[in-house]
């Protein structure tokens, strides 16, 4: 599980960046939920709950895309066109959630799951 989470070597499969993004979307609610209720109607305020969650899921995030471009056999570095307004994050999601990885080994490895 570390090795997944925080180095940046190998690849992953599109089902282990989906498990990973709905971990991290029922996290997010669920803080979102508890420091409502702890901030009640008042507007001001530090939403402790999301900024500890957002903390400690910042490197796992991107881990888990860089190893979704190197199971695309792309770089890391393509983590970095989700940052092109409008095209990239939509270019990111349709690379890493939809498309296949490379079959066999590529030079980032072998293939998830074997």
């Amino acid at each position: 599980m570390g090795h997944l989470l925080f180095s940046l070597k190998g690849r992953i499969s599109r089902k282990t960046y989906w498990i990973f993004a709905l971990v991290c979307a029922v996290a997010y609610v669920m803080a979102l939920s508890v420091d409502g209720a702890m901030m009640g109607e008042e507007e001001d305020g530090v939403p402790l709950g999301t900024l500890v969650l957002t903390l400690a899921v910042l490197w796992p995030s991107i881990v888990i895309q860089v190893k979704r471009w190197h199971d695309r056999d792309k770089a890391g570095w393509w983590i970095f066109i989700a940052l092109v307004p409008l095209i990239g994050p939509v270019w990111a999601l349709v690379e890493n959630g939809f498309l296949p990885g490379t079959s066999g080994d590529n030079r980032f490895g072998p293939p998830p799951g074997s």
